[in-house]
């Protein structure tokens, strides 16, 4: 059976049950979906948070939900970066072997260690997350970075994709 979009399934971290996005610290695969919501994985900018700047970090997992197949040479880019100018996003390959736990972050403004964060912003560019069987996984951490002085925004989205080769 062939892999379909279907089979891409990201997976908050933070516990095997979790499906609060601002507890996706890295940590156990949880069995909820990252949530496609505006505030779903990282919650609403404050004004004072804003004028001050932010640094978040956000743990996710790419699992293949196929029942069979394996996802090869899987990536990982940003298809769609924030619209709003004082707000970055960045994305980075997880510390963990496949199929492994993710490291955990003390809180959300602590940067996970031995990660490297970019904005990779087609396919082709995409960061490697090498080959993933079925029913394994690879983590991907998610910085979010708001300059100070930035404004506040009701709609700052982004949309991380994936893509993989099938044998």
């Amino acid at each position: 059976m062939p892999i379909i979009t279907a089979n891409f399934s990201t997976r908050l971290s933070g516990g095997a049950s979790n499906s609060n996005g601002n507890s996706a610290l890295g940590g156990v695969k949880s069995s909820n979906a990252m949530s496609g919501a505006i505030d779903g994985l990282f919650d609403a900018v404050t004004a004072a948070q804003a004028v001050a700047g932010l640094t978040e970090y956000r743990c996710i997992y790419l699992h293949n939900a196929n029942a069979a197949d394996t996802m090869t040479a899987a990536r990982v880019w940003l298809s769609a970066n924030t619209p709003l100018a004082g707000t970055t996003m960045d994305i980075g390959v997880g510390s963990s072997a496949l199929n492994a736990t993710e490291q955990t972050t003390a809180n959300e403004t602590a940067a996970p260690t031995g990660v490297t964060f970019s904005a990779p912003s087609t396919d082709a560019t995409g960061l490697a997350l090498g080959n993933i069987p079925f029913g394994q996984h690879r983590a991907v951490w998610i910085r979010r970075t708001v300059t100070a002085g930035s404004g506040s925004s009701a709609n700052d989205t982004f949309t991380v994709s994936f893509d993989c080769e099938t044998a």
